[in-house]
């Protein structure tokens, strides 16, 4: 029988059945997590940590399992939540300092209720972008979370989902849910080295969670496998079941895009990504390399008419960044939504239906196929330049978001997987892309890419 150390470096789903198994319990498995994020307080991952709730949970899914009567396939389970979802018993700060001593929260919001249903543990509460708005991960207020891949130099770990990606990729949650907007979920799955799930527009209920854009904000898990990603995208919802199996890439058509999104990338970024495209290729999969027309018109867009993210953003925290405590606001935050204040309807009105001529393009293109690229075009960035340098830092910001976001505008759901390293042991990702509500067919697709992928990648949990 392995020790315990052995079994909380396996996925969710194996974690749940050492369970069955009688391998462990989930009151061990779970103050081993607990004991791990103490330790850990200075890479600045959790907001809060949940200890009562945990154990309180942790050991009614025990007892549920001496009982012979597992809630669901993920029952004991720890979970960690990006800090926009309420939670009860802890404060829900969005990780503003605005909001650091708010009152607890009484209620959970609604995918938090629905793992709480499935008996999931819920371990705490995890850093992240002051009101979800960067890619990059920085929080003058908390601190930002340690990407564990380089612990010399401190790295990017990705945003807004910062902390949600740096926990699973240093061993302190084995899986996380973050939300997306424009690739805050994929873009810490990348730059961490894990997997993330971003699901279509109002795929999983947001009642219960600080919203950015009301419009684009969606939820995704992130986790140690595809298959982790599948049951919490079934957990969240509250579904009895998932539809998703393994699919036979020889009936999959996938189309590379060769415009836009391999601009400014990194070359280790790049020969990842062709060594996967090849691996599906020699798997039966049929990959087109070609331009798609549809970035071309999202992308313009945005650079004509302004971020509908911005436009929405400025509409939920005017008060906030033009009252008197916007000062207290990362400034880099307020920048970006004040580009929202200084877009005219016409703008908006203009996004709106050039989003849906865009769309519609896409679908003429893809077919039943599915879009390709990389996730990020570079691996994780220093952050003492980017705090040094708000020019930078935006510009930065800027490429990390680029081809995530362009998802978001097409209303895609997305997939991004490990894909190996740079040479500086800093992980690359692929993002593989279905239209929307093609959620079932791009995690089924996905469970495949995942085990012709697997030993491209050394997680950074294992040897954590």
């Amino acid at each position: 029988m392995e020790d315990i150390d052995a079994i909380v470096r396996r996925t969710a789903g194996e974690i749940a059945l050492a369970y069955r198994n009688g391998e462990t319990d989930p009151v061990d498995v779970t103050e081993y997590f607990l004991e791990r994020i103490d330790d850990a307080k200075e890479d600045r991952i959790f907001i809060a940590v949940m200890h009562d709730r945990a154990r309180q949970e942790a050991r009614a899914a025990a007892e549920r399992f001496r009982k012979g009567r597992p809630l669901s396939s993920l029952d004991g389970v720890p979970i960690a939540w990006k800090d926009l979802f309420d939670t009860a018993g802890a404060a829900t700060t969005a990780g503003s300092a605005l909001y650091r001593d708010a009152p607890p929260k009484r209620q959970d919001a609604f995918c938090v209720a629905n793992a709480a249903a499935a008996g999931m543990v819920t371990l705490g509460k995890l850093n992240l972008t002051e009101f979800a708005y960067s890619g990059l991960g920085l929080n003058p207020h908390y601190g930002t979370p340690v990407n564990p891949n380089d612990r010399r130099v401190a790295r990017s770990p990705g945003g807004s989902s910062s902390g949600s990606g740096a926990a699973v990729a240093a061993g302190l949650a084995p899986c996380s849910v973050g939300t997306d907007t424009g690739g805050s979920v994929r873009i810490p799955a990348s730059l961490n080295g894990v997997v993330g799930l971003k699901s279509s527009e109002g795929r999983i209920d947001k009642n219960g969670m600080v919203p950015l854009s009301r419009t684009l904000d969606t939820i995704g898990p992130l986790g140690r496998s595809v298959a982790d990603c599948v049951m919490l995208d079934m957990v969240l919802r509250g579904a009895p079941a998932t539809e998703a199996r393994r699919a036979d890439l020889s009936e999959c058509r996938f189309v590379a895009a060769t415009n836009i999104v391999l601009d400014e990338a990194e070359q280790a970024v790049l020969d990842n990504y062709d060594a996967a495209l090849e691996r599906l290729e020699k798997a039966g999969a049929q990959v087109e390399r070609r331009p798609v027309e549809a970035l071309e018109m999202a992308s313009h867009m945005t650079a004509r008419h302004g971020s509908l993210v911005a436009a929405e953003a400025y509409h939920e925290y005017h008060e906030l960044v033009d009252g008197p405590d916007g000062g207290k606001i990362d400034r880099r935050v307020t920048h970006r939504i004040l580009q929202g204040k200084a877009m005219s309807a016409h703008d908006l009105q203009s996004i709106q239906a050039e989003r849906a001529a865009a769309i519609a393009r896409l679908e003429q293109e893809l077919a039943d196929a599915f879009l390709l690229m990389p996730t990020t075009a570079t691996t994780a960035p220093e952050v003492a330049p980017l705090e040094a340098d708000d020019e930078l830092f935006h510009r930065v910001n800027l490429r990390t978001l680029r081809n995530t976001m362009l998802g978001n505008m097409l209303r895609l759901c997305g997939l991004a997987l490990p894909t190996g390293r740079d040479g500086s042991g800093l992980p690359t990702s692929i993002l593989i892309s279905g239209l929307y509500g093609q959620d079932v067919r791009l995690m089924s697709a996905g469970l495949e890419i995942e085990r012709l992928l697997g030993d491209l990648f050394e997680p950074t949990w294992v040897r954590a």
